[in-house]
């Protein structure tokens, strides 16, 4: 394995095998019912048809965690179930991962890194609909994870993600202060041989115009009459916010546990929600407030330093379908004028575009990966591809509709405006990919320093039948 691959496998693995179930994860099928090896018949138990079983023993102990034999097993076949090619992935190398997310998890505490049982319950909340969604029913979710009722089922995904997310939040402390100069950028791409350089897939530049049909004063007041109406109820007859939210809010995302998100001032929200929240004092209700999605109030539940835990209730007017025809007529208008000549793609974003984000860099797309304007084919949102995967340079599409998970919908026109091949790294064209390249490895190489130093200050012990394992960290103590 070449040096390039292995420092992006090792990334890779830093943060994709921390635990069974992820944010993102997909349920695997269920699979049939197992066969019973024997039956327990009591009648005929006898000392010739007793079977050695090996209890679940200790495999190592990290700070206050402890990994048990049954926790490899369950996570390398997890591994197996969900896709994921486990060729070259040894049970020694699952344990020295378990332990690295203990180690982190270990130290998040002792720095006070913690983790809100709301934020766990949020996130646990996220992962049930979307496996619930994918499997079919809550019934065949817990038949899958052999579980009695959903109760039982949330305590282990409780546990799952508490751990996860101290260990997230303590590898984001450990780099979250690296920064790589222009210099340190060229030198880690002329150590890579030539022939080691990586190989960059097909890539498109993509640009759009953005139409968001309105609703009508009429309809807006009536949701903002509605909000306040809430909010009295919630202040003068001590009414749950979070009950209201369950009942009311339309955002997805947040309305089955009670409008919860938990932020800080890197979230990529909208600056006026952002805003709001850094304004409140902890335990104030916001007036209603507009975004581009529709009309909220916020409560400041609880103030940690440059975190804030929030609740929020968004409420979309209705838009007739007479601004939504508008809508699609315009970016008609729009799209024939630009083919005509009559301005450019650019120029036309800059003028008629209601997205902010895009209108003032010509309707650019940017690629939230790297912020570079270049989308890589085999790498793009599905959604992008599909809308357009059959676009021709230069092209422009007719307008498509687009449902935000949060409130509201919007129509858009889109145009590719560069195409590249597949090609070799080169320094200049593709800087921005080696420059975070660059900036992984030095993450890297700090993550590594920081184990060296907290696997020395931390009480670990290694059960005597692992210690033979090949691990990438000192964990065995002599």
């Amino acid at each position: 394995m070449n040096r390039m691959n292995k420092i992006i496998l090792g990334l890779a693995l830093l943060v994709s095998m921390v635990a069974t179930s992820q944010e993102n994860d997909s349920i695997p099928k269920v699979p049939e019912e197992p066969e019973l090896e024997a039956s327990l018949d009591i009648e005929k138990d006898t000392v010739q048809n007793f079977k050695k079983i090996k209890l679940d023993g200790v495999a190592a102990v990290v700070g206050d965690y402890v990994i048990l034999d049954s926790d490899i097993e369950k996570t390398y076949i997890d591994l197996k179930s969900q896709g994921v090619s486990t060729e070259d992935i040894t049970k020694c190398s699952l344990l020295g991962k378990l332990m690295e997310d203990r180690l982190y998890a270990h130290q998040a505490v002792q720095d006070s890194l913690l983790v809100s049982d709301d934020e766990v319950n949020a996130n646990i909340d996220r992962q049930l609909q979307s496996f619930v969604s994918q499997i079919g029913s809550m019934e065949k979710l817990l038949k899958f994870y052999r579980k009695e009722n959903e109760q039982e089922l949330r305590e282990d995904l409780f546990e799952i993600n508490k751990l996860r997310m101290l260990s997230e939040k303590m590898q984001a402390s450990v780099v979250s202060d690296i920064e790589i100069t222009p210099e340190e950028v060229r030198q880690f791409f002329n150590k890579i041989p030539k022939d080691e350089r990586p190989v960059f897939g097909a890539e498109l530049e993509i640009s759009q115009i953005v139409k968001i049909p309105k609703a009508t004063e009429e309809e807006k007041q009536k949701v903002i009459d509605k909000l306040n109406t809430i909010k009295a109820d919630i202040q003068e007859n001590d009414a749950s916010f979070k009950i209201k939210a369950i009942l009311y809010s339309e955002d997805e995302g947040s309305k089955a546990n009670g409008g919860f998100y938990a932020i800080n001032k890197n979230t990529a929200f909208v600056k006026e929600f952002m805003d709001v929240a850094y304004r409140l004092q902890e335990g104030e209700i916001s007036e209603p407030f507009e975004t581009e999605y529709g009309y909220h109030i916020m409560l400041v539940e609880k103030v940690r330093g440059q975190e804030r835990d929030i609740r929020h209730i968004i409420i979309s007017p209705e838009v007739p379908e007479s601004a939504k025809e508008a809508a699609k007529s315009e970016l008609d208008s729009i799209r024939v004028k630009v083919n005509n000549g009559d301005f450019t793609f650019a120029e036309a974003a800059l003028n008629f575009s209601d997205e902010k984000e895009t209108k003032f860099d010509g309707g650019v797309l940017r690629n939230p990966q790297d912020f570079s304007a270049r989308f890589e084919l085999t790498k793009m949102d599905p959604t992008l591809y599909n809308q357009v995967r059959n676009l021709k340079d230069n092209e422009i599409s007719y307008p498509i509709m687009e449902e935000d998970p949060r409130g509201g919908i919007k129509y858009k026109i889109y145009k590719i405006t560069n195409r590249y091949d597949e090609h070799v790294a080169d320094f200049a064209q593709d800087y921005l990919k080696i420059q975070e390249l660059a900036k992984r490895e030095k993450q890297f190489n700090a993550i590594k320093e920081w184990m060296d130093i907290h696997i020395e200050d931390t009480y670990i012990s290694v059960n005597e039948e692992k210690r033979d394992c090949d691990f990438a960290n000192d964990w065995v103590k002599e």
